[in-house]
């Protein structure tokens, strides 16, 4: 929370060795700075949406806390919060989420790193969804009026959808938690709760950086958002999860490799009848993946990027371990010839959904060697 060094050295000295606050008096910290300036509506907006008007500088709102300043800075930066000295600029809403983490943290149900993870998880994902939330909404809202400004309708528009947005946030995260809670607590032990075997896949537009110099800003924007929202809502309805978008990639996991296949398949065959959207190539490994702040990281994830670099266009590539758990599952043959051995026999086809045809081997950067396989469906 504090824009110099000597403001920081201060706070720290005035906490001691153990932490404990109250050392140094509140001249030392700013007291004297009083209520800062700004513009009257954007005050007036920040004291509507923090439902408390600015009353503590930083070094107040930890000792009203119960922490040290130290503490109180990394929690305030976590949540992705810039420094602001001694500036009079936080309310009690401030003081009371300080004391909750520090109190989870004194209580042994949190560890001091880990309740800041909680802090910039939260902060990371919020901010996002609030700068989409001014960016997109309200500002398709706040159209000028016959007599009043985008700026003066805004006030009364955020009043009106504050308590309405708020309770909906909260209904989702919880919905969220509980469905992610479902997945962990299915895992075989207790090593793959945290280290879990899952699909993941990356989907990316063939091209893009030659479109971005051809398309001005605002098609190349409502480009990117339709093949992001098409994208969500694939992988949400067929049951896999939407990690992240970086603009014209997607990166997706699901719990078994047919979810994945599937949704890999579904983009390319959605994207392809799009006659606005470019090719699409799509990558999908299957192994043990690190779970951290809603990312997925590990040697998988990074083999399935490999493999959507190297896809052909409009066509899904999976490594060996996602051709193995497809076939292990009954969703694909274990080879062809098997397949069309036994039907040649007049066994009953067992109903495979997926074919996969073995690709030349190839060195792949900082991963050896790998084997893809072309997924299509069975019978195209």
């Amino acid at each position: 929370m504090t824009a110099d060094d000597g403001g920081t050295s201060r706070a720290v000295r005035a906490t001691g060795e153990d932490g404990a606050t109250g050392a140094a008096s509140e001249e030392d910290f700013g007291e004297e700075s009083g209520e800062e300036g700004g513009d009257p509506l954007a005050l007036r907006l920040e004291a509507l949406i923090l439902g408390a008007e600015r009353r503590y500088t930083p070094f107040q709102a930890a000792r009203a806390a119960g922490v040290s300043m130290d503490l109180a800075a990394r929690f305030w930066r976590a949540m992705g919060f810039a420094d602001i000295g001694q500036a009079r600029a936080l309310t009690e809403a401030d003081v009371l989420a300080l004391r909750r983490l520090a109190g989870l943290v004194e209580a042994g149900l949190l560890s001091e790193p880990m309740a800041v993870q909680v802090a910039r998880s939260t902060g990371q994902t919020t901010a996002r969804l609030a700068d989409w939330q001014i960016d997109s909404f309200l500002e398709g809202l706040t159209e000028p009026q016959e007599g009043m400004t985008r700026t003066e309708i805004t006030y009364p528009l955020v009043e009106l959808l504050l308590p309405e947005l708020e309770e909906f946030l909260i209904y989702v995260w919880r919905r969220q938690l509980a469905a992610a809670t479902g997945r962990v607590v299915q895992a075989a032990d207790d090593a793959e709760m945290v280290d879990r075997r899952l699909a993941v896949g990356f989907a990316d537009l063939v091209g893009f950086t030659r479109l971005t110099r051809r398309l001005e800003e605002e098609e190349l924007g409502e480009l990117v958002e339709a093949f992001e929202t098409t994208a969500a809502d694939l992988v949400a309805a067929h049951g896999g999860r939407l990690i992240k978008t970086l603009g014209d990639e997607v990166l997706y996991a699901a719990d078994d490799a047919g979810t994945a296949a599937e949704i890999g398949l579904r983009l390319i065959e959605t994207l392809t009848n799009d006659e606005t959207m470019p090719e699409l190539r799509v990558g999908i490994a299957f192994g043990t993946v690190t779970t951290r702040m809603g990312d997925v990281f590990g040697t998988t994830v990074n083999l399935a990027s490999r493999l959507t670099s190297i896809a052909p266009k409009d066509a899904v590539l999976v490594d060996g371990a996602l051709a193995e758990e497809l076939a292990r599952a009954g969703d694909a043959p274990k080879s062809e010839a098997e397949a069309a051995a036994a039907q040649e026999a007049g066994e009953e086809h067992p109903g495979y959904r997926f074919a996969l045809q073995p690709m030349w081997q190839r060195p792949v950067r900082g991963l050896g060697v790998v084997e893809p396989w072309l997924l299509t469906r069975r019978g195209d």
